[in-house]
């Protein structure tokens, strides 16, 4: 087990050592950028040289870092929790010089400050998500990641095991499953992807075969052990430095909403609700009003380029409108630049009945090699570019920036009550579907994703499905 957990302890140590020379490498620019190459000193009592305060501040910041626990091997890869940890270590470093600065009256140039604080937080969040780019992709191949054991019942292990599955870069590598006192198979028959390791219940056997195959991670979920049972089990897996994780059985809740909410000495975990009207509605309308508005004058030139290269394609009209379903099972007119033949749509039944289940996921209907397709739509569709004329949607107020897919009314034919409720935000130009793998993704895993952003809206999270939207774009993932 020692070596296959080396990683855990050179991973932490490599990205200390690259904080420590970004961090150097600041302090540095900040002294060379404020007083040049120049022996500069405190202008107090003090008298110290500047590079003796230079290597204070980085000192205290590697330490404001360790408080923040910066380099736990849960964090370092793990994306926001890992920046957010940064930068909160960050702020609070150079809050703390502030205060200390003004209370004893020393006399710290502004300059070097106000160069020093931008550079290292940008330098140190630039380093740590280059370091999880290199991780994540090792990650996917199988490597530097904690071996996993699931706990519970058959349909939450089953559960449980897609979703690690779905994030590979999350450092988990499920292993087996232990049933407590259970089948081999899930309630609905379907057999457990992972090996089932023991259905024993007594937590001595348990341990044995954790201990046994070298598990690092257990993740325990509902249906699994009494809570007598789990208490005993916490403290011999803390025993062992064996790491545990409990897996609600509510599923698709983002962090913002999980609160812990203690009473009578047990953790209750509090779900916020869903906040979609209001001052969010207005202030989601406002960004989007903003975004589209700022795109159009942007790229307006782009889209006048697109729309002359249609034209001249074959002669038919640029723009392809198209009935949507919109809010609250509301009809619009979708605009986009048109990628396909002008019969398109007449042709659509033929092809449909000659590809049958083979062309899309169930419900969508996406083919990767389209006939209807012309020449210059073959490029718009894998740039994504004959989806910019619904900024116009946008201002009209029938689309957002971000949003679930906007469907046909032949697809809403289709949802199940469930499904129906990614109808209650508006549709967007982009979103987790466009992100997440596009075309590529089955039924199942399109309507989970317009579902979770539905339950999980926030405007920091539009900024983020925005800024990844770009780089998918760039690279055509799932585009055809």
């Amino acid at each position: 087990m020692a070596k296959r957990s080396d990683w855990r302890r050179t991973l932490p140590r490599r990205i200390l050592a690259g904080d420590v020379l970004v961090i150097a490498l600041t302090m540095v620019t900040a002294h060379s950028v404020r007083f040049g190459m120049a022996e500069t000193r405190l202008a107090n009592a003090a008298n110290l040289p500047y590079w003796v305060v230079g290597v204070a501040i980085g000192a205290l910041w590697l330490l404001a870092l360790w408080i923040w626990r910066a380099w736990e091997i849960r964090v370092v890869g793990s994306g926001v929790l890992e920046y957010r940890r940064v930068v909160n270590a960050t702020l609070a470093l150079f809050g703390a010089v502030a205060i200390f600065s003004y209370v004893f009256g020393i006399e710290l140039a502004r300059g070097y400050v106000a160069v020093a604080f931008p550079v290292g937080m940008l330098l140190l969040v630039g380093w740590r998500w280059a370091s999880r780019q290199v991780i994540v992709r090792m990650r996917q191949r199988g490597r530097l990641s904690r071996r996993l054991v699931i706990i519970g019942g058959p349909g939450e292990a089953l559960q449980l095991h897609r979703s690690f599955a779905r994030a590979p870069s999350s450092g988990f590598s499920p292993y087996g499953a232990i049933l407590p006192g259970r089948s081999l198979q899930s309630p609905d028959g379907e057999e457990l992807p992972l090996p089932v390791l023991s259905v024993d219940r007594s937590v001595p056997a348990i341990l044995e075969v954790l201990l046994r195959h070298e598990v690092e991670v257990v993740a325990v979920t509902g249906g699994g052990l009494s809570p007598r049972l789990m208490r005993a089990l916490s403290w011999e897996l803390a025993d062992h430095s064996i790491s545990l994780i409990l897996a609600p059985a509510l599923t698709d809740i983002a962090g913002p909403r999980i609160h812990s909410h203690p009473v009578a000495d047990l953790p209750l975990i509090h779900v916020s609700t869903p906040r979609l009207g209001g001052f969010s509605a207005a202030l989601k309308r406002v960004f989007d009003i903003l975004g589209a508005a700022l795109g159009l004058l942007v790229i307006s030139p782009f889209m006048l380029a697109t729309a002359i290269a249609i034209k001249l394609d074959d002669g038919g009209p640029v723009f392809f409108r198209q009935t949507r379903v919109g809010r609250e099972n509301q009809p619009f007119t979708m605009i986009k630049f048109r990628s396909m033949v002008v019969d398109a749509e007449a042709r659509l039944a033929e092809l449909e009945e000659r590809e049958g289940q083979d062309a899309g996921n169930g419900v969508l209907f996406k083919m990767k090699d389209d006939p209807r397709i012309t020449r210059v739509g073959r490029i718009l569709r894998a740039y994504s570019i004959d989806e910019l004329p619904q900024l116009i949607n946008v201002l009209l107020g029938s689309m957002s920036m971000v949003g679930p897919r906007p469907p046909l009314a032949s697809e809403v034919e289709r949802y199940g009550t469930d499904v129906l409720r990614r109808l209650i935000v508006k549709p967007g130009i982009t979103g987790l579907w466009q992100v997440g793998g596009r075309s590529d993704l089955d039924w199942e895993e399109s309507v989970r994703l317009d579902l979770y952003y539905v339950e999980n809206w926030s405007i920091v999270q539009d900024l983020i499905i925005i800024f990844r939207t770009v780089r998918v774009v760039l690279t055509r993932d799932g585009a055809y």
